[in-house]
Formats: structure tokens, sequence, C-alpha cells
């Protein structure tokens, strides 16, 4: 802080006004370098945040080793902030919860006992409750701090010593991930598996100018605490990791088995009466199980998922999901395909490999450029040590020398010690020594003095020399160094090796087609019914395939009657058709039950209140329809094509005033002519390939009138004539096998129909 007093005293004399604009930039600036590279981004180096530095150095000063027994995270927690880092408690503490949470860290820095939080997403208890100590991997994480490996800098109130990075060989950054967020920029490095981090380290070691992309033979993926399923393709995580920034498709993982392909093969568990089950085993990384389950359950509860009847949690140590299927009919692709597009059983970890290099300047580095700013990182530390250690073997030789001068002159270096006064000056001139010498010679004790001391000085004397040979070796050759560094990460490899229980890869790395859309019919139970519309609008649909004369004799309201009734499935859709040219679109499945009336069709779709009904029939696949209106218009329209997405319908068939649909009827296989008849009785033959097929349109003429309009219209195999319906309940038909005389163009105006045909000019009864 300034001081803003002059020597006159007064404040206001040192006041200098400047821009708002520049003190508030300059002062957030300093706050954003501040937010970067003292509190968010990693260490290139350690891959740790200076919180995280600070506790697991707390712990080292309280002696939390492995071996060591607990101690209770509160003292952990106070003696951070009170020596080190001071911020909130609070926010200490979780950082030193997420380092415990095996859920959280592949490899874990802190061991922790007592409520830690869990996989649910439930928080951990109060830090007077719980407690910790260090893991292994922490230990070698922090190894060589009194080596002389690394800076120390003084802490924030003076008083204490910290060190500014962590010096140890185990590559945390990458093994542990990170994840922050700073101003103007984040960070977020998924786990990755140590075993492999290694081997892709020796790798470049050998062949520092590698190609960033071959490290993915080393480097597979992402290796995650929670296991599960990385579904990218092998391109696209190459280029995640040599860009630096990305994103991995994460997949839970179900029950199975891996097959001869080496892919993860789902196996459902068998259940009663032939049904079966599917099991979740592993979940994707920092989704919580709780929510998970939750939301699955919403998914049945507002019927967004009808294929899946339940969802079980018999999770104990290990994750079970169970999910039960609606019927055993649903195929479990399907059904896990719909589970990964509404859930979070299918999810994405982003990959932003943006921290802090060796001058703590941030920036996004490439999987290559930050295993290399790490392996240099290891080198400089191989240096450093290899110094220091040199600097201690100087000292002790210094020494070892002047007590074997001593030892060689004993009765001397006796004699002078009892009859000088000041017998350090004397030793210094008579034999040479350095005043260190000297001063550790007077500090001898008299056991000391046996024959079996001066052997045992001259072995270690010898050993220091060997030792400090080598030394000076490794210093003077890099490829010494190389290969050093080589050895020693294979020996960190035995410990974290894929057969080990911690170093065994927990994600499996699966290539996998993007969750498709998954169709109405394969999210239905398919199931036969019977759709019945009376002549009022009202609908319903019986279970099974009824005889249609007993649909159509079902009860109906006082003055009601039947419409439609036909034979349909629970997956299919609906059209109905009014006879303003607008189609509407039902759901066979959200039908109400046959029980009772049935409910008005208006109430599902937003048909005009003065709008008749004039077709209702389900869409099949491939099925195309003869629309006419009553001026003798019409053109042909794939069912498919004319599906509504909303209540409100789709207009398909343009009319003129006073104008209405009149046919919307289904063209058969086959089928290769359209007869056509009029209020005029005047019936006309052509070929259907003369109508447009169009999804919209008042379409062309079918056929010419003077006064009244169309009856009705018909495809059918001209080969084999035209039928129509007898009059009276015998049920017969008659046929017209020969239709040349009534083959026309089309929009003609026609001739009379053969002799029989009926008064109604109807084609079907």
């Amino acid at each position: 802080m300034t001081d803003t007093k002059t020597a006159s005293g007064d404040p206001f004399d040192s006041i200098v006004d400047t821009p708002f604009d520049s003190a508030l930039s300059g002062r957030y600036l300093v706050y954003a370098l501040s937010t970067i590279t003292a509190r968010s981004l990693p260490d290139v180096r350690d891959g740790l945040k200076p919180v995280h530095r600070r506790l697991l150095w707390a712990m080292r000063l309280l002696r939390l080793d492995p071996a060591a027994g607990y101690k209770k995270c509160a003292r952990v927690v106070g003696d951070t902030i009170g020596k080190y880092h001071p911020h909130g408690d609070q926010s200490v503490y979780d950082a030193m919860v997420r380092l415990a949470q095996t859920f959280s860290l592949r490899y874990p820095l802190v061991d922790g006992q007592g409520n830690f939080g869990n996989i649910d997403g439930d928080n951990a208890a109060a830090y007077r409750y719980t407690e910790a100590k260090l893991t292994t991997t922490a230990v070698e994480l922090m190894a060589g701090l009194d080596e002389g490996t690394v800076d120390y800098r003084p802490t924030y109130n003076g008083e204490e010593e910290e060190p500014e990075i962590f010096p140890g060989l185990f590559p945390n950054l990458l093994a542990n991930g990170a994840s922050g967020i700073a101003v103007g920029m984040a960070t977020s490095i998924p786990p990755h598996n140590v075993a492999e981090l290694l081997d892709a380290a020796v790798h470049l070691i050998d062949t520092p100018d590698a190609d960033p992309r071959s490290l993915t033979q080393f480097v597979r993926g992402p290796d995650l605490p929670t296991g599960g399923i990385i579904a990218e393709s092998a391109a696209s995580i190459t280029e995640s990791y040599a860009t630096g920034r990305g994103s991995f498709r994460v997949r839970a993982r179900f029950a199975g088995r891996i097959d001869a392909d080496g892919k993860w093969q789902v196996v459902p568990e068998k259940g009663a009466n032939g049904t079966w089950t599917l099991v979740i085993t592993e979940i994707p990384y920092q989704v919580a199980k709780s929510k998970l389950i939750e939301d699955i359950a919403a998914l049945i509860n507002d019927r967004k998922l009808p294929i899946l009847a339940d969802v079980r949690d018999e999770s104990d140590a290990e994750i079970r999901i169970v999910l039960e299927p609606r019927s055993r009919t649903v195929d479990p692709q399907v059904l896990m395909d719909g589970l990964f597009r509404m859930t979070d059983l299918e999810s994405r970890i982003p990959l932003n490999l943006n921290v802090l290099d060796a001058q703590r300047t941030p920036r996004v580095m490439s999987l290559k450029e930050a295993l290399a700013a790490w392996i240099e990182h290891q080198f400089v530390v191989m240096v450093r040590r290899a110094e220091h250690r040199l600097a201690k073997i100087d000292d002790r030789i210094e020494l070892l020398d002047g007590y074997i001068i001593a030892y060689l002159n004993l009765d001397r270096v006796i004699a002078i010690i009892r009859q000088e006064d000041e017998p350090k000056p004397v030793l210094m001139a008579e034999f040479a020594l350095s005043d260190r010498q000297a001063e550790a010679i007077l500090n001898m004790r008299l056991r000391s003095l046996r024959k079996l001391e001066e052997m045992e000085l001259r072995r270690e004397r010898d050993t220091l020399d060997k030792e400090r040979a080598g030394l000076a070796a490794l210093l003077a050759d890099e490829g010494k160094r190389r290969k050093k560094l080589k050895a020693d990460l294979s020996k960190l490899r035995e410990r974290y090796g894929e057969e080990t229980f911690l170093g065994r890869r927990r994600t499996l790395i699966e290539e996998a087609a993007p969750t498709r859309d998954i169709p109405l019919e394969a999210m239905i139970e398919r199931e036969p019914i019977t759709v019945i519309l009376s002549q009022r609008g009202w609908i319903r649909a019986m279970k099974g395939h009824v005889p249609l004369d007993q649909a159509e004799a079902q009860k109906f309201k006082e003055g009601d009657g039947p419409l439609f009734a036909f034979h349909a499935q629970t997956t299919e859709k609906l059209l109905l058709a009014t006879d303003h040219g607008r189609f509407y679109t039902l759901g066979a499945d959200k039908l109400p039950g046959g029980r009772g009336f049935g409910e008005p069709v208006r109430l599902m779709v937003d048909v005009e209140g003065e709008a008749g009904i004039v077709a209702l029939l389900p869409v099949q696949p491939g099925v195309r329809l003869l629309l006419a209106a009553s001026d003798g218009r019409g053109f042909i329209a794939q069912a498919g094509e004319i599906v509504a997405e909303t209540r409100k319908g789709r207009q398909v068939v343009n009319l003129r005033p006073e104008v209405k649909l009149r046919i919307v009827r289904p063209i058969a296989a086959g089928e290769d002519y359209v007869a056509i008849i009029g209020d005029n009785r005047k019936l006309v033959v052509f070929p259907i390939d003369e109508l447009p097929e169009m999804t919209r349109g008042q379409g062309v003429q079918l056929q010419k009138y003077r006064d009244g309009g169309m009856a009705d219209a018909i495809t059918f195999r001209f080969e084999q004539g035209l039928s129509w319906p007898m009059g009276g309940d015998t049920g017969r038909t008659r046929t017209e096998a020969d239709m040349a005389p009534w083959r026309v163009a089309r929009g003609a105006t026609g001739r009379m129909p053969p002799v029989g045909f009926p008064r109604s000019n109807r084609f079907v009864g």
C-alpha cells in the first residue's frame, strides 16, 4: 500500500489524477494475473495448483506419512491457512476432499478416513469429523524436496518457507488431471493411465522429435477413475492430443464381457418368465449416481422412454443400477441408445490442456509439449539433485581427509590438544588443515580413536570417491542422464504397471457411432389395436384386432355411429384428414382405451370447428395416397411426407372457396389407373402416371364438369377391370373387365358408367 503522506503531512498533496478506466483496468489486470498464476491453473511440472501444493506440504511437515497414523483434517486445514494459504477454510477443505476421493482422482494423493463424500454426489463430513494422511503417490510426488532439487520461497507472512514446485517423478498433471476457471481462460484435463504416460515419456526421451500424433500408440486415451467407455474414434483422440483441445464422449458400461474382437459385448441378465434386465456397472466421470437415477426415473414417469419400465439402485461398494424393460421383446440396443441420448449415461468431458509452463506463463499445450515439459523438469531435478549431492560429498570428503590425518598422527594430535591452550590454530598450521577439519578433529569422541574407525573412514572415502566420479560423469554426459531417467521411469512403472491393481486400465477405448435417433416404433411396445372413430369425432382403440363388423357394432352415444374402423399397431402414426385439406397426426399408442365412448379427437389435435373429417388411416411406409377435391382437382402424396409434427396439423391440399377435400385413399401396389365419377354421373379412366406427386398444392384437373363436382375417385388395376358392390346385403360385387371405352386423357368430361353401376355414384359402398 502506497504511503499517501508527504513531508508536509498533507495526504492530498500525493494524490495523482488518472482516468478511471486506466486505474480500473490496471487493477483488474493484477487481479486477473493473480487468479491465473496463483489460483486456477496447474503447473505443467507437478500438475498442482498452489492450494493443493500447500496442503500436501503442510501434511508432510505434520509427518502424515503413509505408515503414520491419521490426523484430523481440521489440523491440516488449520496449518495450511495459518502458515501457507490465507484463504477460506472451506475452500481449502474442499480441495483436500477432492484429493482423497477415489472417484475424482485416478491416483489419490490423500488417504482419507471418514466421510469424504461419495459418487452419489453427497458432500463430505465437516473437517472436525474426518482424518487423513498422505498416500504413497503423494510421497513419490514430493520425493527430493530435501535434496536441493527445487527453490523455496517465503510464505505470505515471511515466517516460513514453502517449495515453489514439487520435484517427484510421478506425472501428476496428466495422471490425475485438473480443472479450473481463471479470468478469461480455463483448464480441463481428464485423468490418464500412468503406465501409458511413462511409456510415452520413454519414447520422447529416445526420440525428442517424434510426431505428436505418434504418442497415441502409447496414450490410448483418458483413463477415468470411474471407468466407463470412451466412444471416440482413434482419429478424433489423436487430433485432440495433437492440439491440446477437444472432448471425449464417455458412456456408461453395462454388464457384459470382451468378445473375440476385443470389444465390450453387453450381456443382459436373465430374469423370471423369460424376461431380462440391463445392469450398469460403471457410470461416466463426474456424473452423480443419484442424479442419474432421478433422471432415468423421470423419463419413466413422463413416458418419454416408454420401453423402460423400472430402474433400481442395487449398488453397495460397487455400482449396480438395474434397468427393467417394458417387455422382453424390447431390443436391448435400442433401450441403451435411448438412455444414451436422453440421460448422462453418455456425456462429454472436455480437454483443454491450458497450464502454466516453467516460466509461469499460461498456454495451451499438446500432449507432446506437456510430456516434454515434464521430462525437462525431471532433467533439471536430476541435475540439481546431483549437484546437491556432490556438494554434500565434497563436504564429507573434506572431513574424512581431516580424520585420516588425525589417525595417522594420533600421538602428535593428542599432544597438541593436551599442551596447547588454543590447539586449533596449531593443528591447522602443522597439518595444513582447514578450519572445518580442525574443528571436527577437536569435536571427536574418544571412542572414535579405535583402529576399526580408521578402516571405516578409508572405506567410506573410497565409496564417496566412486559416487562422486559417477555424479560428475552424469553431469557431464547428457546420454547418461537420459539413460538414468529411463531407468527411474522403468522402476516407477513397475509400481503402476497395468498388471497391478492400481495401475490397470479402467476405461475402455472403443469407437462407437453417434447416438442414433430412435424411431417411434422402437420406443413403444408393439401391440395390435382396432381403431374406431365415430361420426361425431369420438375416438378409441380396442386391444387386439377385433373383427371390423364387431367394432362397428360397439356402443356409441345417442345419435352417433361408426365412421371409420380399421386395424393398426400401437407403434404406428395415424393420419386424420379434414375436408379443409388439413392433415393431422395421432399416435396410435396415445389413443384412449376401448372401454366407454373414447374421447373427442378434437382434444388431441386442433381441428377447426366447422371442418369435417374425411379420412383416418395408419401411415404405412412407402404408401401413396390419392387426394381429390370436390372440384375435380387432385394429386398423389407420399403418406410419410405429409405427417404433421404439431397439434395444429399441416395444410396439404390448397382449396378454393367452397371447395372441399373429398377423397383420401391409399393406392395399393400394382394399381395403375384412376377412375373418377362426377355428380353428373360421368366416368373417366386414365393412367395414374398422369398425376403429379406433391407434398402440398391444388393438384391438376382430374375431370371436367359443367354442373356439380366430383362424386368419387378410386385407383385399380386396368387389366383386372373395375369392380363395385351390388345393392342389398348380399355382399357380392360386379366387375366390368373391359374399361377401354372409358379410357381417356386426364381432365376429360367422360361418359356414362357401365350398366349396373350404383346410383349413389360411389365405387365403395
